[in-house]
């Protein structure tokens, strides 16, 4: 059976993270989303459009997506055909995100409305149409999938990570002592070993 995987990035990320991965994936062809817009929108077309490449040539279908990424995965993919998804540092709540990245710059919902965008000072781009957009298309996830989360995760809180477990098919990896961007040599090899063991 022919396999591939789509890795679809996180922030700041490049498609070109696939090529790291292939080592640890060695049954599979890996395609890379490539994108550099970060609105779900604009994000969705890209992610389709390689999924539509893909389904053509490939009996079976996975996915890698690190961050930002796996909201996204889960916005545009949530009505397709997925064998397994693999979630590294998930954002898995975007309304709970923007909310509290508003309670962090004290922002509130009436002047982010008036506004429409704020910069924060820790560098994000608050937007009312990107919250409306997230309200308005709430995700339906039924793929299996495994979560590799980590202890200190400055985003994503271990709540909204148990309260997405309970509710859905999913395996959750806690690596203790762990940031929400694995970089460390052992944050990296701690990773790899979990990709190997979950693909």
């Amino acid at each position: 059976m022919k396999k591939a995987i789509i890795y679809i990035h996180g922030k700041h990320g490049s498609y070109l993270e696939a090529d790291g991965y292939k080592k640890n994936c060695p049954n599979f062809d890996i395609y890379g989303v490539d994108y550099n817009d970060y609105f779900p929108w604009i994000a969705e077309k890209a992610i389709i459009k390689v999924y539509d490449e893909v389904k053509s040539k490939y009996e079976s279908i996975y996915i890698i997506a690190n961050s930002i990424g796996a909201y996204f995965s889960m916005h545009s993919l949530q009505n397709f055909h997925i064998e397994k998804a693999l979630f590294i540092s998930p954002i898995l709540d975007m309304e709970k995100l923007i909310l509290d990245m508003m309670n962090w710059a004290n922002i509130s919902e009436e002047e982010l409305y008036e506004k429409k965008e704020i910069t924060t000072d820790f560098g994000e781009v608050l937007s009312w149409n990107y919250l409306c957009f997230v309200r308005e298309n709430p995700l339906e996830w039924n793929i299996p999938t495994e979560i590799l989360y980590a202890e200190r995760d400055e985003l994503i809180s271990r709540k909204t990570v148990d309260n997405f477990t309970k509710n859905h098919k999913v395996v959750l990896t806690v690596m203790n002592g762990g940031e929400h961007w694995f970089h460390t040599e052992k944050q990296i090899d701690f990773l790899n070993d979990w990709m190997k063991k979950s693909i």
